[in-house]
């Protein structure tokens, strides 16, 4: 008779055995980054403010920067990103509409933009720092959510603009800077606030705006604000949501500006088709689309024929805020990397104690302050440029310069710091992707890199003051480092070499470019980052990648003062 075998019971091996879920103990990863203030944890900005003008602004910084800081604004921009607007052409009963639908976490993240007044601070408090204390609050917003940005800067930059047609400004600009977000789509009029966009790029011309084919008919009378019907496509409308849109358009006497509202001045919808919405590589919370006019009432701004003197200046503030996005991007992926290293261990110690990612994690630091405070300065020639004609010169062309580099080196940084998280930073619960299809637009958005250098070269040839005013603001710093005074002498020999000006155009807005963040770093006092900054991208050749500071550089204390202090 066979023997009954007895089995051991749970009971019997609940001891001995390891539990069913122990190969699902989490060990080994860093806590989430959240509930922390991104402004009073950022020692660079705080310093950058400060240095700029922009220090009365602080107690404003700082509680924005707690807000967006939190675990429930860093939801809102993954939520908004997850499920992106949808264009709805009609109606359930088949009537034209032309309407964007967003996510409910959208329209709270433009809430909080619009209220802490990201879009026209600078217009609301006009006093000295409001520029720089303006770009700081978008370099904040920008990290958690860059898509909400372009909603938010081009109503900001169309403020000068309108200002050149007095009778639009006055009806437009309490709308567009009062600091109530209001979604809704009604006409401006019965609105609380309003948001302005920009429609110039049609699909045959791209940056050659001069060959838009856009018609303008003119109807009643010739003179300030005087009315046309519009008739043509734009390739590439961003925000076609905002109430209201400059834009471009061949009139009898040449490429002119207009601005088109939403819906007419009688209350009947203008004509306005969107005619569907991009599917992007990155900024997926906004909706940029392809619009058609079709006899669509539209205001004239300036002059005809003045259209691109007209809108150059909303062009010139939508591009400081590139640099500042760019920045901003910048600054979150190196948060999040110097996080994730001070928490992950390999081989025995934390990441952030090995000599090589040391390394890396110091030259990303250093990269992302040299973007922050080249950011403020540019921010601080705003403030100063209306009265101040060698500032306004220098913001000219230093924006460009600014634009063409700090955009540039955007998705190479966030690639680098995506890489210090390993296979962590590659999956979508991360930030990283985001911030990484988020980092090449700034540097195509109104104007890529080639015409950003060929902008910097017609200043150069043509406004030989703006020349002046960006030598001046280099030569300010000759005198203090050799490695530095070295690199003006190179600049000033390219300078003079007038053959084939076009094709080293890049390599020459290179050079200002480095000179300029060199001369801003130095000025800040902080011998650490100035001397890492000169001994990388100004000394020596070579080393192009991130993590090839020289030997001497004081990487801990780079780490140190970049880190945002929440651990």
């Amino acid at each position: 008779m066979t023997a009954i075998q007895h089995h051991p019971s749970v009971a019997d091996t609940a001891e001995s055995l390891p539990s069913v879920f122990e190969t699902h103990r989490v060990e080994n990863q860093p806590p989430a980054l959240e509930n922390y203030n991104l402004f009073s944890s950022d020692v660079v900005l705080r310093e950058a403010v400060a240095r700029e003008g922009g220090a009365w602004g602080f107690d404003r910084l700082t509680r924005f920067g707690e807000v967006i800081g939190s675990a429930q604004v860093i939801a809102w921009g993954q939520q908004a990103n997850r499920f992106p607007p949808v264009l709805k052409t009609h109606d359930r009963f088949g009537q034209r509409i032309d309407e964007v639908e967003f996510h409910p976490a959208w329209h709270e993240l433009m809430k909080i933009g619009v209220e802490h007044e990201t879009h026209a601070l600078a217009w609301r408090t006009p006093k000295n720092g409001a520029h720089v204390v303006r770009t700081a609050l978008g370099f904040l917003q920008y990290q958690q959510e860059a898509g909400v940005g372009c909603p938010l800067t081009m109503t900001f930059a169309a403020v000068p603009t309108l200002r050149k047609e007095p009778e639009l400004a006055a009806e437009w600009l309490p709308r567009i800077t009062s600091n109530v977000y209001d979604p809704r789509f009604i006409p401006a009029a019965e609105k609380k606030g309003a948001l302005v966009g920009m429609a110039m790029t049609e699909k045959q011309g791209g940056s050659d705006v001069r060959a838009n084919t856009t018609r303008a008919r003119p109807i009643g009378h010739d003179g300030s604000g005087s009315e046309y019907l519009l008739t043509g496509h734009k390739w590439f409308c961003s925000a076609p949501m905002n109430d209201a849109f400059l834009t471009l358009a061949q009139a009898e006497r040449g490429l002119t500006c207009f601005f088109v509202p939403r819906w007419r001045p009688d209350g009947t919808r203008n004509a306005f088709a969107i005619q569907r919405l991009k599917d992007k590589l990155g900024n997926r919370s906004n909706a940029s689309s392809e619009i058609e006019y079709r006899d669509t009432w539209a205001q004239r701004v300036g002059e005809e024929g003045r259209g691109v003197p007209t809108i150059i200046e909303m062009v010139n503030h939508t591009r400081l805020d590139c640099v500042a996005g760019s920045a901003a991007l910048m600054r979150q992926a190196l948060v999040q990397a110097i996080h994730h290293a001070s928490h992950r261990r390999a081989f025995g110690k934390l990441l952030v104690d090995q000599p090589a990612m040391q390394n890396v994690l110091a030259d990303l630091a250093v990269e992302s302050e040299a973007a922050t405070a080249l950011m403020a300065r540019l921010a601080r020639a705003y403030d100063r440029s209306p009265t101040d004609e060698q500032e306004r010169a220098f913001a000219r062309i230093a924006t460009a310069v600014g634009k063409f580099w700090v955009c540039k080196r955007a998705p190479e940084h966030v690639g680098e710091a995506l890489e210090c998280l390993g296979g962590n930073g590659y999956v979508e619960e991360s930030i990283l992707p985001r911030l990484y299809r988020e980092a090449p637009l700034n540097s195509i958005w109104e104007g890529s890199g080639n015409v950003m250098c060929l902008d910097v070269l017609r200043a150069i040839q043509r406004e030989p003051q703006s020349l002046e005013a960006l030598q001046g603001e280099l030569e300010s710093a000759r005198g203090t480092e050799p490695r530095y005074d070295r690199l003006l002498e190179r600049i000033k020999r390219e300078l003079t070499v007038s053959e084939d000006l076009e094709g080293r155009a890049r390599q020459i807005v290179e050079l200002l470019a480095t000179a300029l963040q060199a001369a801003v770093l130095l000025r800040t006092g902080v011998t650490a980052v100035a001397d890492a900054f000169l001994a990388s991208r100004v000394a020596r050749n070579g080393g192009q990648i991130y993590g090839t500071l020289p030997a001497g550089a004081d990487c801990r204390a780079l780490i140190d003062r970049a880190r945002a202090s929440v651990n």
